[in-house]
């Protein structure tokens, strides 16, 4: 468990692969301002996971962010029955197994809309994801959208391939396949309102937290969108 930044929190999980390669696992965790966690790309559940989260608060959100990224939702879901489960209309159309309360592509009064913004990144036939903003930390939360391993994270072949698909640090950004299926147009829309909320700090699920000169970052990242 590592703080960034007051009630803001990411656990680091077990490494999974991924077309042949080791992709690291991230949980974000947000305390809202009545003590409820929300919790952004569940890890693996452990007990000790857990005791670590009582200290914080009570689990109440679970968030499924693109249709990835679902591994683990069953064991949280099974220990945190009272939680409330939101997904992606593609991770719920993946996992029909699992009961989810609302949709991140529907437009609703969310309970977490006082302190944390989102938006529904789409245009692609491969993927959308459902980006977040926390404002009190003013804290960009991404899943895929961006990826920035550090070049000692892979191997030999490995690092030739995340070099090319251009999800190595400090120049991470959308995965190669996934780019190339957006339309421009629309994609174009989304970035604009993700620049306009000015990040501070940039934190994915798969590399290195952008700590500093946020919006830079973005610049460099999102330069194929243009």
């Amino acid at each position: 468990m590592k703080r960034l930044a007051k009630d803001l929190w990411i656990f680091d999980g077990e490494t999974v692969s991924f077309y042949c390669c080791p992709f690291t696992t991230r949980m974000t965790v947000i305390r809202l301002h009545n003590g409820d966690l929300w919790l952004h790309s569940p890890i693996t559940y452990s007990e000790e996971l857990a005791a670590r989260l009582a200290e914080l608060g009570n689990v109440k959100y679970l968030v499924a962010p693109n249709h990835l990224h679902h591994l683990y939702l069953p064991e949280w879901i099974e220990h945190y029955p009272e939680a409330s489960l939101s997904g992606t209309d593609e991770v719920i159309r993946k996992r029909d197994d699992l009961h989810f309360a609302h949709s991140l592509n529907a437009e609703q009064e969310w309970p977490w809309r006082e302190e944390i913004d989102q938006l529904l990144v789409s245009g692609s036939t491969l993927m959308q994801e459902c980006v977040f903003f926390h404002r009190p930390t003013r804290t960009l939360i991404v899943t895929d959208l961006i990826e920035n391993f550090p070049p000692e994270h892979f191997t030999g072949w490995q690092r030739l391939l995340a070099k090319s698909a251009g999800i190595l640090a400090p120049n991470g950004k959308t995965p190669l396949d996934w780019r190339l299926s957006f339309k421009k147009a629309e994609v174009q829309e989304h970035i604009r309102e993700v620049n306009n909320w000015q990040p501070d700090r940039i934190v994915m699920a798969h590399g290195d937290i952008v700590r500093q000169d946020a919006s830079e970052f973005l610049q460099r990242s999102f330069r194929w969108v243009w």
